[in-house]
């Protein structure tokens, strides 16, 4: 019975760390960053991720680059009535002691512009995220299903 309880635990534990993905600079964590597959001919993507800021002092995420696209930007989405505004922004602000989630349905999303191949469901690809204050810190991507919920 033992034995069984530990296998179970090592599982649980596996499976926790394949689908929770964090990366850490100084006071900084970035979790589970993702994108959703694509179809062929596709132009562009959004990445999701969020951005813990555990320090006492504030930083702004100045800049994004990934490799599969021509150009990543740092966009916010919003809904004005029936239309939807999408606009990219220079920097994002990280207050001490907060957190910026970006997902689908509004807020801010990295946008991926001029893909370079589709992005296939189970595959990866890096991405850098570049602070004002702690600097660089290269991320990997998992490419999710394009019906995955969060």
């Amino acid at each position: 019975m033992r034995l069984i309880s530990m296998l179970l635990f090592s599982t649980t534990l596996l499976c926790s760390a394949t689908f929770a993905q964090e990366f850490a600079l100084g006071d900084l964590r970035i979790s589970h960053p993702y994108a959703r597959a694509t179809a062929p001919g596709q132009p562009a993507a959004a990445v999701y991720l969020t951005i813990d800021n555990r320090g006492k002092l504030g930083d702004r995420l100045k800049s994004v680059e990934a490799n599969v696209a021509t150009s990543s930007e740092i966009h916010t989405m919003s809904m004005a009535g029936n239309v939807m505004k999408m606009r990219e922004v220079g920097s994002i602000a990280l207050a001490p002691m907060s957190s910026v989630k970006m997902a689908p349905g509004g807020g801010y999303h990295i946008m991926l512009v001029g893909l370079q191949k589709p992005l296939v469901a189970g595959e990866k690809f890096p991405l850098k995220l570049v602070f004002e204050k702690a600097g660089a810190i290269a991320t990997s991507v998992s490419i999710e299903a394009i019906d995955a919920r969060h």
